[in-house]
């Protein structure tokens, strides 16, 4: 049953008196327990490397834009990690100079073990924003030491043998990309000078201009022959009316009858072209020859010579047929000229049809020309950046790690000490008889008080009676009071006589 809160200090130092000897056993075990596990504590010896980070050198602001400096985020996590590595804490396991000559020798279960020793007890622990410290515990103080400096500078090599390789991998990786895109730039170019070789039919600007050109000359031949067909049919009209044969009169009333037939025809082709125009030229022409032969004529008589009445073949009749088969042989040239550049025609009509199914791929070629010789100019200048920072690197520049402080050898254990255990161990053993009790009484199903009836039983209870002793009990009681009184006085200075003599041993 749960004894009340009020009732519980009284009920635990009854139920210690009247078990003094428990209590005085139970104190002297706990105490001399406490003690004993002070002298067998493991101690443990802490040495701690302080790292600098620096990476705001002045060779960072010099090379900003032409270098890239190697940069670690979560610099003591990633530091753990690489003292974490299996490479580093084996040859700190196999280093004779930390564990001995026989450090060289050591068996696989024996590295294993070490191993796992030594990550058990490294520790890595920020200080700040530019500093980390790399910590090492061990029992000897010697060995934390060790241990501790060999950490740091393994850590250093270790970085900056990484640092190399990085930037180097870059390096080298960036080199054989640029060497890549070399060769398919140069298969690209190949490709190209392949293509435009075999395709000769010009670009899509040269072939539309050369169709226009085609046009304009078509257009150019229908019109001239329009005006040859309109000319043979004015000749063929011409012709119709002009005999072919003329009666011989005098000569001044032929060629009055010949001008008047040019002047005709002159009329009629004013009324279609301008002066300038060839046929109307040669009448002109024509004209002032005949009128000239008609002058002469009329001056002397005698010099043309003509019988009256005899038929003679019509010059204008012969000089029309000629103009008018003179014509009709332009119209074929000129038909002839149509067939040619219609055929010219369809021959650019191919050929822009060839230059649309090329376009794609010289475009395709092209396009691939432009992204390869971008990625390669880019490749180019982070090539020259990788070498620089891979020389960077190699200097011991950019981002670097120093040892600000060294390993100093511990003084002292770290935790929990032997006067700690010395003071725990008396009072531990003062407190663990009254604990005892509380832990009794909590378990316990006896009805000890009155109010524990009345609150569990709910009866109610008239009077209770105390307990009686008599006084050979009560002197009984003293005496054994008095007894363990000095016997826990002489077991607590026994204790600190222990104590002391162990902590002046330990100083």
């Amino acid at each position: 049953m749960a004894l009340p809160i009020s009732q519980f200090p009284g009920e635990v130092i009854r139920e210690v008196r009247a078990r003094k000897w428990l209590a005085f056993l139970l104190f002297t075990g706990v105490s001399f327990a406490v003690l004993a596990a002070g002298f067998i504590w493991p101690y443990k010896y802490s040495s701690e490397v302080i790292i600098f980070v620096d990476d705001q050198n002045i060779i960072r602001p010099l090379m900003e834009g032409s270098a890239v400096t190697t940069e670690i985020n979560e610099r003591a996590s990633a530091a753990k990690e690489l003292l974490w590595s299996r490479k580093i804490l084996e040859e700190i396991a196999k280093d004779p100079a930390v564990f001995g000559e026989e450090a060289s020798r050591i068996t696989p279960e024996k590295l294993e073990g070490r191993i796992g020793w030594l990550r058990a007890n490294l520790g890595v622990g920020t200080r700040g924003d530019r500093y980390f410290s790399i910590a090492f515990r061990a029992e000897s103080p010697l060995l934390a030491f060790t241990v501790a400096q060999r950490l740091g500078q393994a850590f250093i090599e270790e970085n900056n043998r990484r640092k190399r390789e990085e930037s180097r991998g870059a390096y080298e990786f960036i080199d054989k990309q640029v060497r890549s895109y070399e060769q398919q730039i140069a298969q690209v170019e190949e490709r190209l000078k392949q293509f435009l070789s075999e395709n000769v039919d010009g670009t899509e600007a040269e072939a539309n201009a050369r169709m226009a050109n085609l046009r304009s000359q078509l257009e150019l031949a229908q019109l001239e022959k329009a005006q040859l067909v309109t000319r043979a049919q004015t000749l063929e009209v011409e012709l119709s009316r002009v005999s072919p044969t003329l009666v011989q009169g005098r000569a001044t009333d032929i060629f009055q009858e010949r001008i008047r037939s040019k002047e005709e025809q002159l009329d009629e082709l004013r009324l279609q072209y301008h002066d300038t125009y060839p046929d109307i030229v040669i009448l002109q022409e024509q004209l002032e020859e005949l009128r000239r032969q008609q002058r002469r004529a009329q001056e002397d008589p005698g010099s043309v010579r003509m019988v009256e009445g005899e038929s003679i073949a019509n010059p204008v009749y012969q000089e029309i047929r000629s103009a008018l088969a003179t014509t009709r042989a332009d119209i074929e040239t000129a038909e002839t000229r149509i067939r040619s550049i219609r055929a010219l025609m369809n021959e650019q009509t191919e050929r822009m049809e060839r230059i649309q199914e090329n376009k794609a791929q010289y475009s395709e070629l092209t396009r691939d020309m432009e992204v390869n010789r971008q990625i390669y100019d880019d490749l180019l200048k982070r090539r020259e950046k990788a070498r620089v920072s891979m020389h960077l690197d190699i200097e011991g520049q950019g981002l670097n790690y120093r040892i600000n402080e060294s390993a100093q050898y511990p003084l002292g254990p770290d935790g929990l000490k032997f006067p700690m255990f010395a003071v725990a161990g008396l009072l531990l053993g003062v407190a663990a008889p009254f604990g005892a009790a509380m832990g009794m009484l909590q378990i316990d199903p006896r009805i000890r008080t009155r109010e524990q009836m009345e609150e569990e039983l709910e009866l109610v209870v008239l009077e209770t009676i105390p307990p009686i002793r008599t006084p050979f009990e009560v002197r009984r009681d003293r005496r054994v009071t008095t007894i363990v009184m000095l016997s826990s006085v002489i077991v607590a200075v026994l204790y600190i006589a222990v104590a002391a003599s162990a902590i002046l041993e330990v100083l």
